[in-house]
């Protein structure tokens, strides 16, 4: 079968170079990709959100199944156009997107189906905001909205942190995310992901994720899409993960099917586990980045026949052959991100560093000009790595990131501490 994977980061990458492994895989496309999605698919230029430039692709080009990475798209309801056309399509509707696409939305859901989580409040202005702030003191967590790239929510660890906050984004600092917010209680305890798959009715659970937010060591910094991740969670124990599905994924599914908005895709439910008792700290409605890139690496080829039966709503005759493995990956991201940063620096050092069942290099935000690999985004590279142990993938994840030649980038040097 002819596949488009729709995206252009490392998740995308991650995704392309696990279909690619699978003999279903007959030409694979990448809308638009980047330098390393090059080397696994033929990429194209195409807006993954203009469903009619997208759903005109798939008819020239015999595609049969479509991808959906990036949660823009999905929110503009690309799905729901791809399916209209009769292609099939892993991502939900932009009515079940809005999961992610808005906090208040899924706080809805929470209640709807009596889910845990934190207690909260919405403010679409700032004054009453600043009130509730007052009221209930930090820490405190504000949460754009809408949907910010997954920087739109500060963990407050003083007052006047939030009510900057706030200030921020009313003014716009996350455009119409920032519209409305969703004031949250601080949940204490360790943080996890949790991914399923979900067809409409069925789950299926694919893997475990623990990511790092902040930019520096010691988790220092400012927030940022992530730094680094690994799979599985140690935190998340069979009795656990158990609980999740039991009293929050399961009760959320079946609340969207109830409206009518039946959830098929991925969902990626983070998870504040205190006393062996999750919360939801929030859903998104694709796989995270970077965590897709450890679960990809343990996943390897069944990871489409995974998606091909979420899409075709076979869930409940498939099942996932784990082996009792490890991942790791780094992320190396460009001086100054999640601030601002120069694009266009080379990197060096690339060649012969991947294995494909153990380790590879997965590109986020890259371009070639031909000859050289140029630095195109904030989190340009991740450095991806399996193991018997996470110790393992850990050693062999930071071996492999030494032989890069890219000054202009940098790391975190921590990754796995929570596990290790």
């Amino acid at each position: 079968m002819n596949i488009l994977i729709l995206g252009s980061g490392g998740r995308e990458h991650a995704l392309a170079w696990a279909v690619r492994q699978n003999p279903k895989c007959d030409e694979l496309f990448c809308a638009p990709g980047n330098a390393g999605i090059a080397d696994v698919a033929t990429c194209v230029a195409l807006d993954p959100e203009d469903s009619v430039a997208v759903v005109a692709f798939c008819a020239d080009n015999n595609i049969s199944f479509v991808i959906v990475g990036p949660e823009a798209p999905l929110a503009k309801g690309v799905a729901d156009d791809l399916r209209a056309a009769n292609i099939l399509t892993f991502g939900p509707s932009a009515a079940a997107a809005q999961l992610e696409a808005s906090k208040a939305f899924t706080k809805e859901i929470c209640d709807a189906s009596g889910a845990p989580t934190a207690a909260y409040a919405r403010f679409t202005d700032g004054k009453h905001a600043k009130d509730y702030v007052r009221k209930q003191g930090a820490p405190i967590v504000i949460k754009a909205d809408g949907l910010a790239a997954g920087k739109g929510v500060i963990v407050a660890m003083s007052e006047q942190e939030a009510l900057d906050g706030l200030d921020d984004m009313f003014s716009g600092a996350f455009g119409d995310a920032g519209a409305e917010v969703v004031i949250e209680e601080f949940m204490e305890g360790e943080e996890a992901s949790f991914f399923i798959l979900s067809d409409g009715k069925n789950i299926l659970p694919i893997g475990t994720a623990q990511d790092h937010k902040r930019a520096f060591d010691g988790d220092q910094g400012p927030n940022t899409g992530g730094m680094g991740a690994y799979s599985p969670a140690p935190v998340m124990t069979d009795t656990v993960t158990q609980k999740a599905l039991v009293e929050i994924v399961q009760p959320t599914v079946d609340e969207m099917a109830r409206r009518g908005t039946p959830y098929q895709g991925v969902l990626y439910a983070g998870f504040m586990i205190k006393d062996g008792q999750p919360r939801l700290v929030e859903y998104n409605v694709r796989f995270g980045d970077p965590e897709c890139q450890v679960l990809m690496m343990r996943l390897g080829a069944q990871a489409l026949d995974a998606m091909l039966a979420c899409a075709k709503g076979q869930l409940d005759q498939f099942q996932i052959n784990w082996a009792d493995d490890h991942a790791l990956t780094i992320v190396m991201a460009a001086n100054g991100y999640p601030g601002s940063y120069a694009k266009g620096s080379e990197i060096k050092g690339l060649d012969g560093l991947n294995n494909e069942t153990t380790l590879h290099v997965f590109h986020a935000g890259t371009k070639s000009d031909g000859t050289t690999i140029l630095a195109n985004g904030g989190r340009v590279l991740n450095i991806t790595a399996r193991g018997e142990t996470l110790q393992s993938a850990r050693d062999a994840a930071y071996e492999t990131i030494a032989k890069i030649d890219w000054p202009d980038g940098f790391y975190r040097k921590d990754i796995g501490w929570r596990a290790l």
